[in-house]
């Protein structure tokens, strides 16, 4: 039986152009086997109820009341027939009720462990959501996924151009990259990575109080960066209507 995990470790974030501008942050996050809390939940994870961490299904997907249920569904709507396997969710859990996750990442895999699709599941301070389909005989562990950008996340950066996904994950240790292309080549570069250990009361605990506001200085920290990028005159782009399919595949 897979069990649910926390993970601790670090995000990193550089833009190249038209001016270095480069920041990183400790952070924390939780690494759920989502189908084996199906049938065996995790008494640390606060499900759908209130304390210091939380983790509601609402928060993803559709909105509803089964985050599971919703991915499950878009497989079978995508005829990903093969991953009968653990579904993995990385992702931001609530903090003192409040949740703000600027990028949630779903690992479904096959009976044998192997990927056979990964779900980029990305929000934005507007409110809105959209999520990258990843699929395919090249999809793996430590490969490169390309997908065309199509969401508007920062008003610094043109809804144009590519993004490049590189997962890993080897001894205790989750890495998600993701990078972005415009027509000029790169722009920027992203990575959330940790180091992983049980998820149990204490555990959580002790990523709480070493940073008892993780989401609102998420969002406190975007406002703080774009206020900085705009005093560095780096270009501000207008959002555009968001795209009409839910789905980028």
């Amino acid at each position: 039986m897979n069990t649910a995990q926390i993970g601790r470790g670090q995000v990193r974030h550089r833009r190249l152009r038209p001016r270095d501008h480069a920041f990183d942050y400790a952070s924390y996050f939780l690494w759920l086997p989502m189908r084996s809390l199906r049938g065996q939940p995790c008494a640390a994870l606060n499900r759908n109820g209130r304390g210091w961490l939380s983790f509601h299904d609402a928060d993803h997907g559709a909105g509803g009341a089964d985050a599971l249920a919703w991915l499950e569904a878009l497989l079978a709507t995508e005829c990903i027939a093969d991953a009968d396997g653990e579904v993995w969710l990385q992702t931001y859990p609530r903090v003192l009720g409040y949740a703000f996750k600027p990028v949630s990442f779903w690992f479904c895999e096959r009976a044998d462990s192997s990927l056979a699709a990964v779900i980029v599941e990305v929000n934005n301070t507007f409110g809105e959501r959209h999520c990258y389909l990843l699929r395919g005989p090249e999809l793996a562990w430590g490969r490169e996924q390309q997908a065309a950008k199509v969401f508007h996340v920062s008003p610094f950066c043109r809804v144009e151009g590519r993004y490049r996904f590189r997962f890993m994950r080897a001894e205790g240790r989750i890495v998600a990259r993701v990078d972005h292309d415009d027509a000029h080549g790169p722009l920027l570069h992203t990575s959330l990575s940790g180091h992983l250990q049980a998820l149990t009361h204490r555990s959580a605990r002790a990523a709480f109080f070493a940073m008892p506001a993780l989401t609102l200085m998420v969002v406190a920290r975007i406002h703080w960066q774009a206020l900085r990028l705009a005093l560095k005159r780096v270009p501000f782009f207008s959002k555009p209507q968001p795209p009409e399919r839910f789905i980028t595949r």
